[in-house]
């Protein structure tokens, strides 16, 4: 699991969506890649996505469901899931889930 990242340039203006719901800040790090670190606190959303993208939790957890999908699958601090490009996914939250959302 990602404890932190060295060198890096930080947005200091949040990304805020969902009326609050999701607070994130866009990180850049000194190779040019591009993430964004933030929380989800409870709620249900729809995430739409550009690029793939990779989330993983470092602290709490959330359930989500893939786009085409039917299936509710959990995820916890540790873990990641992967989510395609030009797609969506649902995300449950019930306590603050922390992630770090990894662009490709």
């Amino acid at each position: 699991m990602t404890q932190q990242y060295n060198g890096v340039t930080v947005a200091t203006q949040a990304n805020v969506y969902f009326d609050g719901k999701c607070v994130s800040h866009s990180i850049t790090l000194a190779d040019g890649t591009r993430k964004s670190v933030g929380v989800v606190l409870p709620a249900t959303l729809t995430f739409n996505t550009g690029a793939p993208e990779i989330m993983e939790c470092v602290a709490g957890s959330c359930e989500y469901k893939l786009k085409g999908t039917d299936a509710w699958v959990k995820s916890v601090a540790g873990q990641k899931f992967s989510v395609p490009g030009n797609s969506s996914f649902e995300i449950r939250v019930t306590e603050p889930y922390h992630y770090i959302c990894h662009f490709d």
